[in-house]
């Protein structure tokens, strides 16, 4: 269902985010993240001289290698379009990723190791998106183990109930695909 039909408008900015998942020969996992910022109109710029119309103001990635427990085992980060020359020289911080886990308490640990003049917000932007398409990829195997696990009848958790209107603990779906996790009646 497309959005509804918009007034009169011209379009000035786009954003891109474009994250993907890959599984590596030797067991690990990389996400690839990768943010473009580019403007409809040319503009002056204090260190690039005349930003193009359609040139990238932003053209920024990373790389995160997890293992299937969601740590991250490596990151690089790379800057081919910045709006100041200086921008680059950011990127060795994020190897302070080493070592963070994906899972709860993730966004507050990035805010102490990259928060404010520590990193570069258009980067540490991109980790939510990047730790969601972390969750994607290792999706079916979790999915089959935690299925695997309730069918033997041992105890199961799942970090997504409760995470979206569509898997509420007490709904059709959770009720369906992990019964011994359902809360409501019936």
């Amino acid at each position: 269902m497309p959005l509804t039909p918009p007034n009169n408008r011209d379009l000035i900015h786009t954003r891109t985010i474009t994250c993907e998942g890959y599984e590596r020969e030797d067991g690990l996992f990389d996400i690839d993240g990768w943010l473009t910022d580019a403007k409809t109109y040319s503009y002056p710029s204090t260190d690039r001289g005349e930003v193009k119309a359609g040139v990238p103001v932003h053209g920024m990635g990373l790389r995160i290698t997890i293992d299937a427990a969601l740590n991250i085992r490596e990151a690089a980060a790379a800057m081919d379009y910045t709006p100041f020359n200086m921008c680059p020289s950011i990127t060795p911080n994020f190897q302070r990723l080493v070592g963070l886990n994906l899972g709860k308490g993730f966004n507050n640990a990035v805010r102490q190791a990259l928060g404010g003049t520590q990193g570069c917000v258009h980067l540490v932007d991109l980790l939510r998106p990047m730790a969601n398409t972390a969750y994607q990829l290792l999706s079916p195997s979790g999915y089959k183990a935690l299925k695997d696990k309730e069918a033997r009848g041992e105890p199961v958790t799942a970090f997504f109930v409760n995470q979206c209107h569509a898997w509420k603990s007490d709904g059709d779906v959770t009720r369906d695909q992990f019964p011994s996790l359902y809360t409501g009646e019936g």
